[in-house]
């Protein structure tokens, strides 16, 4: 499920950090060819995997940045005018999922 605030009225809150996150993206961006190329030049392991958490980490900070900016936002903002809950369980849905995906690869039969 995807709430859609009016656009009329209100504006979503990522729009005032809209050109940090971008900047973030297009230097993750970056990153993703940079592992890319590493792989292809069959770099060593653990200097691929150390380029991955980095990527990570950066786009852990945008999807933070992203969460804060919707809480303080949208959020506040549904919650204002009295329709708060369905905009709690989005939220709620998407921490559980994000944070679901955390953790080692299962192992194969």
């Amino acid at each position: 499920m995807t709430i859609e605030a009016d656009s009329t009225h209100f504006r979503h809150s990522y729009t005032r950090d809209k050109r940090d996150l971008v900047t973030r993206l297009r230097r993750i961006e970056g990153q993703a060819r940079g592992i890319a190329r590493l792989i292809d030049e069959e770099a060593y392991c653990l200097d691929v995997l150390q380029q991955v958490e980095a990527m990570t980490a950066a786009a852990d900070h945008v999807a933070l940045l992203l969460l804060e900016d919707h809480i303080s936002g949208c959020l506040a903002h549904a919650i204002e005018t009295g329709q708060g809950q369905p905009y709690v369980d989005e939220v709620m849905t998407v921490v559980r999922r994000a944070m679901g995906r955390r953790g080692p690869r299962k192992s194969s039969p």
